[in-house]
């Protein structure tokens, strides 16, 4: 019997679905290797959801679709899941990156107007409206690069008011645009000039003001724990109060001096410990044993021009559920290319191409409580897929200094196109391209 679907998406040169493994929970070790690969692959579609996958003479045998999309010559992967990203800012910060090629440091660049205070400054100067209109553009050019699920963070306000203002507009933004969102408060990403003498006052602000009452425009709480910025008892207090708030933990952890910041995301459940470029073995250790996601953000040590790669081989043979993000933010890592992001994984990193994959679709999507909808294409889930110009899957990593999406869809709907020099029919049926 041939049952009725809204699409098919036919003839894909390679369908990369991760179903050879579970639907749900990260995938760690050997298994990050299991890609599932199905050669002239196809997907079902109905309502949003993938109803199945498959040879694509199967599914044709199998499905009668009310639309029909041929993606011959394209390798088509889950939508990407970028876990780590901070695209609620005003202002881009290039005059900082150039200070910071000729040889400035931090102190230099502090001192030049730069760094995170110069996002702050310029998030207060700014309407709702204005970062509503910037963090909507920002999700879109997520959406460009394959991603269909992002973690948007706060922490450039920096005050009640001015989050709160952050949080909104994220709110607003994430309703205009088709990708899944969650919200993370980072109110705990820096000490404002107003509590720098008295930043146990700002703490204090925090736990007791600023987490009750943001909570509800928030999933979960993040914190830099960092000498010099957040201390361990600092973090601790501020994660101790969004847990109280209903809030889930992530943690900004060991990226530029260990600190013991993933043993304490692992001691109190976070969701996530994230850079980790100087993580302890005590900490590989502790996040082998747990469910707290090791989120390494290679972009981020290129961006800046130092040592330090998280050691991603290390952590993965001891069993961490290892994920990869953007970390895109005006200051430290300004692109929205998780095919870049794989690239320098690879490199600097070491991690193989199927590992990479792994770490961008379902690990990210464990980390963000969303692995039962993205992340696979096992049959259930979101529709979500990424659909690139590449030779196969091998080439992931290996493909760099362009963008090789040709096309994102979400919930089965293509929303943007990348390709232009296609029969117009090719995008029949979705939104306009962006």
């Amino acid at each position: 019997m041939v049952a009725a679907v809204d699409r098919l998406f036919v003839h894909c040169r390679e369908l990369v679905t991760l179903t050879d493994g579970p639907a749900t929970g990260p995938r760690r070790g050997p298994a990050m290797q299991q890609l599932g690969v199905i050669e002239d692959g196809a997907v079902a579609v109905r309502g949003g959801r993938i109803v199945a996958v498959g040879p694509t003479h199967r599914l044709r045998s199998e499905y009668r679709a009310e639309a029909e999309l041929d993606l011959s010559g394209f390798v088509v992967l889950p939508g990407f899941v970028d876990c780590h990203t901070h695209p609620v800012f005003a202002r881009t910060r290039e005059q900082e990156f150039h200070m910071r090629c000729a040889g400035a440091d931090y102190m230099a660049i502090a001192a030049a107007g730069g760094g995170i205070l110069s996002s702050m400054r310029a998030v207060r100067e700014a309407s709702l409206d204005d970062l509503t209109e910037a963090a909507e553009r920002h999700l879109w050019g997520f959406a460009a690069h394959g991603t269909t699920t992002v973690e948007c963070k706060s922490g450039y306000g920096l005050s009640l008011v001015d989050e709160a203002k952050s949080l909104r507009a994220l709110q607003t933004a994430a309703a205009r645009t088709p990708l899944q969102i969650r919200r993370t408060f980072l109110g705990a990403h820096e000490f404002p000039p107003e509590y720098r003498a008295d930043r146990d006052a700002y703490v204090r602000l925090l736990c007791e003001q600023m987490i009750p009452q943001l909570a509800p425009l928030a999933d979960y709480c993040d914190v830099f724990a960092e000498p010099g910025v957040f201390d361990r008892e600092q973090a601790a207090r501020v994660l101790v109060a969004a847990k109280a708030a209903g809030l889930r933990l992530r943690a900004h952890a060991d990226e530029i001096r260990p600190m013991g910041g993933a043993e304490l995301a692992v001691e109190l459940g976070a969701a996530s410990a994230d850079h980790l470029g100087q993580i302890s073995d005590l900490g590989i250790e502790r996040l082998a044993a747990s469910d707290t996601v090791g989120v390494l953000l290679p972009g981020t040590i290129f961006f800046l021009g130092k040592p330090g790669y998280a050691p991603a081989r290390r952590m993965i043979a001891a069993g961490c559920a290892v994920a990869l993000a953007t970390d895109f933010n005006p200051g430290s890592c300004y692109t929205q290319s998780m095919t870049l992001i794989q690239t320098i994984a690879c490199v600097q990193m070491k991690m193989t191409a199927a590992e990479v994959i792994t770490a961008s679709t379902i690990n990210p999507a464990f980390s963000l409580q969303l692995d039962a909808e993205v992340g696979t294409l096992h049959p259930g889930k979101r529709a979500d897929l990424c659909v690139l110009d590449i030779p196969s899957w091998q080439a992931i990593g290996y493909a760099f200094g362009g963008n090789p999406v040709a096309m994102t869809i979400k919930d089965g709907e293509p929303i943007l196109a990348n390709v232009t020099e296609r029969d117009p029919d090719w995008f029949e049926g979705g939104s306009e391209p962006r």
